[in-house]
C-alpha cells in the first residue's frame, strides 16, 4: 500500500458481509471497528443473529476465489481443520430436472463447510489484522449527522450494560442485513423514500445432520439434487466440517419439508432423483430436522435514490437478499467488498451515489436477474413472465439438458452458477454449437 492508513470505519454487523467489508477498510483506515450485538469471539456456537446459521450455506466458487485473494492460504487452512474441497463441477454431483450434469474439471474450488466453521476462520483473520477490532454485544440505536444531515459522522452504540456511546467515524458501513434500518434513518434524516422490490417465493427448508459413510458418496464431496419445475423440491447433502453431513431440504409456496424425521425423509424420497435418500438409508442422524422459512426476494434499490449523506454506504443483504436455494448471498457480499474496495482507493469518503451505481452493475443486477429469473421458471410463482424471461428459461432447459451429455457445456455452465464468469459465454460459438446438438 502506498497510500497512509489514516481515520476511523465502522462496520454495522459482524457477519459475512461485515467481514469483507472490514477486510477492505483496513487498506485504507488506521482504525476499524465492527459492531455487532452478539458475542462473536466467545464459544463458536451459532450466533443468535444468524437464525439461518444451522442450515447449509454455500460459498460460490467466486467467492471462495476472494476470500482466498483477502486471507492467502485460508482455504487450505479450513481444509486441514476438517472443511471438504474439490472441484465445483467433478466432486459435486449436481441433479437438474432429474439427470446428472457431466462429471468434469472446472478448475474451480468448491469449499464446503458449517457456515459458523466458515464464519470463525473468516473472523479469525479480520481480527488478526492490526487496524480492526470488534465491539461486540452492542446495539446500534441511531446514526449521528452534521447538523444540516449532508454527513453521517457516526453512530450511537448501547452497550450490554445498557450504557449508551458515540463512536465518532469517517466512513460508516452497513452490513446489518435483511433487517437494515438505513433506509428507515434516511427518511428520518429528510431524503427520498428508498426503492423496494419484493418477489414472494414462499421457501422453507428443514436441515439434519448426519454421520455418512465415506463410500456413501462415490468420491462427491456433495450431492445436490436441484429443484425444478416439475418437481419443485430440492435438497443437498454435503460432507462439512466435524466429520459430519449437513441435509439441507427445500421447497416453495408452502410446499415445506416437515420437521418429524419420519416426513423429512419422505419429503427427500419424493425428489426428482433418488440419490440423497440411498445415501441417508446408510447414514446415521446426529439431530432432529430444524426448519427455517425464507418468504420473498428483497432489493432495496439505492442505485436508484439521487441524493444520499456522504459518509454512510450499504452493503450484502442489508441491499439485496436472496432466495438462499441459489447460495448466492455470501459471494455477491464479496463482490460488493470488491467495490467498496475500488471506490477506497480513491478516497476516504467514496461518492455514495457513485458505489451504489458500481454497486448494483458489478455485483448485484446479473444475480438478482439471474435469481428472479430462476425463481419465475416455477409455474405457482408470482410475476410477469415476458417473452424475454420465457425466452431465457428456454434456453437455459437447453443448456441444462446440454450439460448432462457434454462436458464443455457442464464446465462453461458450472462457471456462470459459480459467478465467475458472465452468462454470456453460454452464448460463445462453440458452446452455443454443443448446445444445439444436444437437442438432436
Amino acid at each position: 500500500m502506498s497510500k497512509k492508513r489514516e481515520g476511523r470505519a465502522i462496520v454495522l454487523g459482524g457477519s459475512m458481509a461485515g467481514l469483507f467489508s472490514a477486510r477492505a477498510l483496513s487498506e485504507t483506515f488506521a482504525n476499524v471497528t465492527v459492531v455487532d450485538r452478539d458475542e462473536l469471539t466467545g464459544p463458536h456456537e451459532l450466533r443468535r443473529g444468524l437464525p439461518q446459521g444451522h442450515h447449509l450455506h454455500g460459498l460460490l466458487a467466486r467467492g471462495q476465489q476472494i476470500t482466498e485473494e483477502y486471507f492467502p492460504g485460508i482455504t487450505e487452512q479450513m481444509r486441514a481443520a476438517g472443511a471438504q474441497t474439490g472441484d465445483v463441477a467433478d466432486d459435486v454431483r449436481w441433479i437438474i430436472n432429474g439427470k446428472r450434469l457431466a462429471k468434469v474439471d472446472s478448475g474451480l474450488i468448491a469449499l464446503t463447510s458449517s457456515r459458523p466453521f466458515l464464519e470463525r476462520h473468516v473472523r479469525d483473520r479480520v481480527l488478526a489484522l492490526p487496524e480492526v477490532s470488534f465491539l461486540e454485544r452492542a446495539t446500534v440505536q441511531s446514526l449521528t449527522t452534521t447538523p444540516d444531515r449532508r454527513e453521517v459522522n457516526g453512530v450511537v452504540v448501547r452497550r450490554a450494560d445498557g450504557t449508551e456511546e458515540t463512536l465518532h467515524a469517517d466512513l460508516v458501513v452497513d452490513a446489518t442485513g435483511r433487517g437494515s434500518r438505513t433506509s428507515v434513518w434516511l427518511e428520518e434524516f429528510g431524503y427520498e423514500t428508498v426503492q423496494e422490490e419484493k418477489h414472494k417465493i414462499g421457501l422453507g427448508y428443514t436441515t439434519r445432520y448426519y454421520r455418512v459413510p465415506d463410500e456413501a458418496f462415490e468420491g462427491n464431496i456433495s450431492i445436490n439434487t436441484v429443484a425444478s419445475a416439475g418437481v419443485p423440491r430440492g435438497a443437498i447433502c454435503q460432507k462439512i466440517d466435524g466429520d459430519r453431513a449437513i441435509v439441507t431440504a427445500y421447497g416453495i409456496l408452502g410446499d415445506h419439508p416437515p420437521t418429524d424425521p419420519e416426513g423429512f425423509i419422505g419429503f427427500i424420497k419424493s425428489l426428482a432423483a433418488p440419490d440423497i435418500h440411498e445415501v441417508l438409508t446408510v447414514s446415521e442422524p446426529i439431530d432432529d430436522p430444524i426448519a427455517y422459512k425464507f418468504p420473498t426476494n428483497l432489493r432495496r434499490h439505492y442505485q436508484r435514490m439521487t441524493d444520499f449523506p456522504a459518509g454512510l454506504l450499504v452493503i450484502g443483504d442489508a441491499v439485496c437478499s436472496f432466495n438462499p436455494s441459489y447460495a448466492q448471498g455470501m459471494t455477491v457480499s464479496a463482490l460488493g467488498s470488491l467495490v467498496l474496495r475500488r471506490h477506497l482507493a480513491d478516497t476516504h469518503r467514496p461518492d455514495p451515489l457513485r458505489y451504489f451505481e458500481d454497486l448494483a452493475r458489478d455485483a448485484v443486477d446479473g444475480c438478482w436477474e439471474m435469481a428472479v429469473g430462476a425463481d419465475l421458471s416455477f409455474p405457482e410463482v408470482e410475476g410477469e413472465r415476458t417473452p424475454e424471461v420465457q425466452q431465457a428459461h428456454a434456453f437455459i432447459a437447453q443448456v441444462q439438458e446440454a450439460a448432462t451429455r457434454d462436458a464443455a457445456v457442464a464446465r462453461a455452465y458450472s462457471r456462470v452458477i459459480g459467478l465467475v464468469d458472465s452468462p454470456a459465454v453460454l452464448h460463445d460459438a462453440p458452446i452455443e454449437a454443443a448446445i444445439a446438438g444436444a437437442q438432436r
